[in-house]
């Protein structure tokens, strides 16, 4: 039988990687890093983790997520994103990410510049909305307004639900589901593109 090839590249990690009403309040009362490991069709591929420092006034969360699916013994795709996501207020400021999908590289910079976002990524260059948040999941505030992707800088064209306190739903060119507890810490992943992608606390 021939080799195949997983499908997770198709849109990787969901990037890698997402309103409660009170939009800073992890800075307050959450813990200081989210860590998760990830799992692709069940089986265990990885890990996430966020760190933050400062807090509601001037916080920066670093998030790394780095995964590797198999094909028995051997691997066949390799991932690898790095993000410094800074915010004030609970606003959007700037956003640096890096990628590596399986040997092809990708960067991301987003900066709120007054009452637009600018982003650069290899989507090109866009001019978003000033409400614009990066869908880097772990900050439920953000699905106010219009969301971009991390890894490569373009628009996400989903609606997000609320299904209910802790249960975001988005739906569109991506399907996934996130929960989050009641300090508006995130909890879990369940994401659905070519596999089936979910993130759980450890």
């Amino acid at each position: 039988m021939p080799r195949t090839i997983p499908a997770l590249p198709r849109r990787t990690i969901l990037a890698a990687g997402l309103i409660l009403p009170l939009a800073p309040v992890l800075a307050q009362a959450a813990p200081r890093s989210l860590n998760f490991a990830v799992f692709r069709n069940g089986t265990r591929i990885g890990e996430h983790r966020v760190s933050f420092s400062g807090d509601g006034d001037s916080l920066t969360a670093t998030a790394d997520a780095t995964l590797t699916v198999k094909l028995g013994p051997v691997p066949v795709f390799r991932y690898r994103h790095h993000a410094v996501e800074k915010r004030a207020g609970g606003e959007f400021v700037s956003l640096v990410t890096s990628t590596d999908s399986n040997g092809k590289g990708e960067k991301v910079e987003a900066e709120k510049d007054g009452a637009v976002v600018r982003i650069s990524g290899s989507g090109g260059e866009v001019t978003a909305p000033g409400a614009a948040n990066p869908f880097t999941h772990w900050n439920p505030a953000v699905f106010t307004g219009p969301l971009f992707n991390p890894q490569t800088g373009k628009l996400l064209k989903a609606r997000a639900t609320r299904i209910s306190a802790g249960h975001w739903q988005l739906r569109g060119d991506t399907e996934i589901d996130d929960w989050y507890d009641d300090t508006g810490a995130w909890l879990a992943l369940k994401g659905k593109l070519d596999d089936t992608i979910e993130y759980r606390r450890i």
